[in-house]
């Protein structure tokens, strides 16, 4: 079911590779495709919009817009144990990404230069939530509470809604979260009109959220137009363990990813040989009995992977090489091996703690980099939604004390009229 290879075993490396390699490729006619409806959506606008909302989700809309009121009443609809388990995730993450709220600050420095850096919040942003048998009312709490927390004045979710039909639940989580305005978009024409705007939509400054390979495509091509989080991939779990953890927890938990879609990818790595196999028996038992089990099945064999090494010391190595967008360290006295870990996404420490806990209550966000994307990508946090604005006032004496370096840099980089903006003040005085 499931590829196992040894560290001690020649070309192991590459094996690893070919597994992530897989996440790096959009297929030509894929962008292909994106791209023609990135045009049409910017020529067109609301016609096209309407046009791909008929041929994508199968029916015509009166209107694109979800407003205020249905989305307050949606409330109404959700079971009250569904609700309050959303409010208490609410919570919790609004608590977490409180502490990631930036100040500006400044500082005199010598000579009287004032020096500081100013947090300003973007005007508006676009969150897009996947819809239809793929939603996930989660993903509205940790896209959008850090949007609000930074200050986002306003903040639009689009959605597709297949037959017109949107989950009340999604609704619900988006009115407890603060959303006032969903569009009924999805795919790339979501992207593309949040981008350029058109009569209906509102232009943004940033899209964030995961969505399928079209959405990350669109979100790719239009990277400098507007501002993303990231290009999402397929979800990814990788587990350290050592003969401590229990064989079958260790399985549910890699299965706990793999069952989201056929090319998501769980990865075991440990020192003991003869727990790998003990994993590798109890991942076939506890796939048979899913009820996604086909997709389970397909995922460990086409990108899972069970990785034996030397010792701990490598299988961090092997962590650090694969940046994993989820990463469990079930371990004996995980703590003391965080400092071993600088490539991951979120980090669950211990034997109690599932990466499905991070996914609805822990507090931490779960929109994370995948595709190995965590060597140089953080987690979704309030900082995504700030902008950073350095401030600098001089005053005549730092001016002098300060301006012959700056003219001698400006013209050895031969760049007359920079020292000159500066020497004509200095002869000024």
């Amino acid at each position: 079911m499931i590829k196992t290879f040894s560290t001690t075993t020649a070309g192991w490396q590459a094996e690893l590779d070919a597994l992530l390699e897989r996440k790096q490729i959009t297929p030509l006619e894929v962008e292909q495709r994106v791209s023609a409806i990135i045009a049409d959506v910017k020529e067109r606008g609301d016609a096209a919009l309407f046009e791909y909302t008929e041929r994508f989700d199968g029916y015509k809309p009166a209107s694109l817009v979800i407003d205020e009121a249905e989305i307050a009443a949606a409330a109404a609809q959700v079971d009250p144990a569904l609700l309050q388990a959303l409010e208490t995730a609410a919570k919790r993450i609004e608590d977490f990404h409180k502490r990631q709220i930036e100040q500006t600050w400044t500082y005199e420095g010598e000579h009287g230069v004032l020096l500081g850096q100013k947090i300003t919040p973007l005007d508006r942003v676009g969150v897009y939530v996947p819809g239809g048998r793929n939603a996930f009312p989660s993903t509205v709490l940790m896209d959008v509470i850090p949007a609000r927390l930074a200050g986002v004045p306003e903040i639009v979710m689009v959605t597709p809604t297949p037959g017109g039909h949107v989950e009340p639940v999604l609704l619900a989580a988006a009115h407890i979260a603060g959303v006032r305005r969903i569009y009924r978009l999805g795919g790339a024409q979501a992207v593309a009109a949040l981008a350029f705007g058109t009569a209906s939509v509102p232009k943004v400054d940033k899209v964030i959220g995961p969505g399928n390979i079209y959405v990350a495509t669109a979100k790719r091509l239009l990277l400098g137009t507007i501002g993303i989080d990231s290009i999402a991939g397929p979800s990814e779990i990788m587990v350290v363990a050592d003969s401590g953890a229990n064989e079958r927890i260790v399985a549910v938990d890699l299965l706990s990813q793999a069952e989201h879609d056929p090319e998501a990818s769980a990865m075991l790595v440990t020192p003991d040989a003869a727990f790998a196999d003990k994993v590798r028996t109890a991942l076939a038992e506890e796939a048979a009995k899913l009820p996604r089990a086909a997709v389970v099945t397909r995922s460990l064999e086409e990108h899972g992977a069970i990785i034996v090494t030397r010792d701990l010391t490598e299988a961090f190595e092997v962590v650090n090489h694969v940046a994993p967008e989820h990463l469990e360290l079930m371990l004996k006295d995980a703590r003391s091996h965080l400092d071993q870990v600088r490539n991951a996404g979120a980090i669950f420490l211990g034997y109690q703690t599932p990466e499905a806990i991070g996914d609805y209550v822990a507090g931490p966000n779960h929109t994370l980099p995948t595709g190995s994307t965590a060597r140089f990508y953080s987690p979704l946090g309030v900082y995504d939604f700030v902008k950073r604005s350095s401030i600098i006032e001089f005053n005549q004496t730092a001016l002098k004390a300060l301006g012959e370096q700056a003219i001698t840099l400006a013209r050895s980089e031969e760049l007359e009229a920079h020292a000159r903006s500066v020497e004509y003040r200095l002869r000024a005085e």
